[in-house]
């Protein structure tokens, strides 16, 4: 069954909670990029977000050099952003 989109009122409520998130994809992602003291604390962060990722059942697409951590989220079931990415954005959020 499809997720449904967010619209784009839901959208811009988004980025305006967060706004060192941005919009990426043609408006069907968004992402943010994170910069950390070393390796270990960019890995580190990377296994808190993974065990958000699981308990929320909803996994980003991510990227990693030494201290520097590249996170995309995206709904693939609904081809753009859903609730999905709104609440992974936020759980992330609460991490740093």
């Amino acid at each position: 069954m499809p997720v449904p989109k967010l619209t784009d009122v839901e959208r811009d409520a988004l980025l305006a909670a967060y706004p060192d998130w941005t919009l990426a994809r043609e408006g069907r992602a968004i992402e943010r990029k994170f910069k950390f003291a070393d390796f270990s604390e960019a890995w580190g962060f990377m296994c808190r977000v993974a065990l958000l990722a699981e308990a929320h059942d909803h996994h980003p697409e991510w990227f990693n050099v030494y201290n520097r951590v590249e996170i995309t989220l995206t709904t693939h079931d609904a081809d753009g952003l859903s609730e999905r990415d709104a609440v992974m954005a936020a759980a992330i959020e609460r991490l740093l």
